[in-house]
């Protein structure tokens, strides 16, 4: 009996998927490449082998080569990029701030208040948009989210890569699916964090009262295992300057996890930041506060660096990116607040 376990990972800032099939007691030996594309009906031969060539097929936990022979019972395992709705999609001359180039990746710097890519109620005017008209030859190009491997939230700014081919898309999805690419992020977070620096483990889902955030389950019954290590950058008295770094990548996984343990992002919307959350009831300080919301009128998370390997030549790259003016002048803002009050 041949089994299969698909798995989009619809919670996950990651775009891809995992397919994982149990070969029948009774199967004669069939290449592997060929075996996958009788069963994967909406991708092709080609997509499959790039899959193969950047280490994305496992028998039985091993890498292997699309040649490979499947055996009776064998547990196949391929990861691929999530395939999207079908849309229309408009090249449009959106400026876009380009880190790095070359004929495998784009790093760009992804500003606040960006769409990543076309959806309900964002038809164009996204990042994708963007580097349609920019780079004619990204992987994907009848799809949705083409050379996209791994997404930011709509006002959430900072470093993105982009995959410039098919080798490349596949090898960087995997990256972030075995978790060998390297995040951080900045985050100004509401109270002052006790420790220096810690981990935040919890599963993330959706939460049952309103679909559009999500929770951490204590429990780990529901939604998808979670880490978060963070350390303390600088204490500003009611608010704290934070590093975040990546184990798993989690839709919302900074600001749920950050709100999960007291310490919501600053003037996020979504999970209650908007508010006045620490500090004192003077309306001079309340003033204060809005004067900041209005600085940065968005969740105070910047995605700070970006490590990974070359998908060609196996270097291993960093990228490093200053936060922008909205997050800078609202941290010098509370920096000056705190000083003049002698912090908290």
């Amino acid at each position: 009996m041949l089994e299969e376990e698909y798995s989009p990972d619809e919670e996950n800032e990651e775009l891809f998927e995992h397919h994982r099939f149990e070969a029948d007691p009774g199967q004669k030996p069939l290449r592997v490449d060929k075996f996958l594309g009788n069963l994967l009906a909406n991708t092709s031969r080609n997509k499959i082998q790039q899959s193969a060539a950047a280490g994305n097929i496992r028998v039985n936990g091993e890498k292997v080569k699309s040649n490979y022979k499947v055996k009776p019972e064998d547990v196949i395992q391929i990861v691929l990029s999530y395939p999207p709705r079908e849309v229309e999609l408009i090249p449009q001359d959106i400026p876009i701030t380009i880190v790095h180039q070359d004929h495998d990746v784009i790093v760009i710097h992804k500003p606040p208040g960006m769409v990543v890519h076309p959806g309900y109620g964002n038809h164009d005017g996204t990042l994708v948009n963007a580097l349609l008209y920019q780079f004619q030859n990204l992987p994907g190009l009848n799809k949705e989210r083409p050379g996209l491997v791994h997404r930011l939230d709509r006002d959430t700014s900072g470093i993105m890569v982009v995959a410039a081919n098919e080798r490349s898309m596949a090898h960087l999805a995997n990256q972030f699916f075995e978790r060998t690419t390297e995040r951080t992020y900045w985050a100004l977070v509401w109270g002052n964090v006790a420790e220096d620096s810690g981990t935040i483990t919890g599963h993330i889902g959706r939460s049952p009262k309103n679909r559009k955030i999500f929770q951490v389950y204590p429990e780990g019954d529901q939604g998808k295992h979670a880490v978060t290590h963070f350390r303390v950058l600088e204490r500003l008295g009611y608010v704290t300057l934070v590093e975040c770094k990546l184990e798993t990548g989690r839709t919302h996984q900074i600001r749920v996890h950050m709100k999960h343990i007291g310490h919501t992002l600053f003037n996020d919307k979504e999970y209650g930041g908007d508010k006045v959350l620490k500090g004192t009831t003077f309306t001079k300080y309340k003033q204060f506060v809005e004067n900041c919301f209005n600085t940065c009128p968005r969740q105070a998370l910047h995605a700070k660096t970006l490590g990974f390997e070359h998908p060609t030549t196996g270097e291993r790259l960093s990228f490093n990116s200053s936060l922008p003016e909205d997050m800078e002048k609202l941290v010098e803002k509370w920096r000056n607040y705190s000083h003049f009050k002698g912090g908290d």
